[in-house]
């Protein structure tokens, strides 16, 4: 596997534009096959519109890339067979929520979702509500997960500036940090709180990590790659 590359970045360029995916054309019923396997163990995932990325470049801070739509059922089977078109990537946003006492704060997916028991922060793959005057809006990606999976809002946490993008093969998580006015405990109560309003919350548990060996292996390795660098700078 290829080693994580952590890029800091200031601004993010990600035009979209209507792109023909040769992959998702020419395999077509091999993937419909694949999704309605994925169905019938999980009944709750469904084929909506998503985006994805190619040329990605990184440039004196900037991060550019072109993004194109196509269906989740696309995006599973490319992600789940090894990822065999190499032009293109997952590149969406992540909200590394850091609590007041330093702790990171990560929820694990429930198991009807297609991620079920991997631990992560707040984050989604970009869809068509991500998409402001022709371009992808991170940002807005970004708070809008945080207050979906969290129930957290603007009041509650403090936006630092920036962004870590982590590079992991065909995968770019772009990770900004979201500050709590909360110590860990008192954050981890208030999610759960939330999560035990909601009739099927997207996340099962709520995790905090405190030093490295509070990670996990159903963690990605984009983000074990960025707490290990936050850890180390401290």
């Amino acid at each position: 596997m290829t080693s994580p590359v952590i890029h800091r970045v200031t601004t993010l360029d990600l035009t979209v534009r209507s792109i023909v995916w040769p992959f998702a054309e020419e395999r077509r019923a091999e993937i419909a096959a694949h999704f309605a396997e994925k169905q019938r163990e999980r009944p709750k995932i469904w084929n909506g519109r998503v985006l994805l990325g190619c040329d990605a470049a990184f440039n004196g801070g900037h991060l550019t890339a072109t993004y194109f739509e196509t269906d989740f059922a696309s995006f599973l089977a490319w992600r789940d067979w090894g990822f065999p078109d190499k032009a293109v990537f997952n590149g969406f946003g992540m909200g590394a929520l850091r609590a007041s006492d330093g702790a990171f704060i990560m929820g694990e997916m429930a198991p009807h979702t297609a991620n079920a028991g991997r631990i992560y922060f707040p984050s989604g793959t970009p869809d068509l509500d991500d998409v402001r005057d022709g371009a992808l809006d991170i940002p807005g990606s970004v708070v809008r997960e945080l207050g979906e999976e969290t129930g957290l809002t603007a009041a509650d946490y403090r936006i630092e500036p920036g962004w870590h993008c982590v590079v992991t093969g065909p995968t770019i998580a772009m990770l900004q940090v979201i500050n709590l006015d909360m110590p860990g405990d008192m954050a981890r109560a208030r999610i759960e709180a939330n999560l035990a309003r909601e009739t099927e919350p997207e996340l099962s548990a709520i995790h905090l990590v405190r030093g490295t060996s509070d990670l996990r292996p159903s963690m990605p390795r984009f983000v074990t790659a960025f707490v290990e660098q936050q850890f180390a700078a401290r």
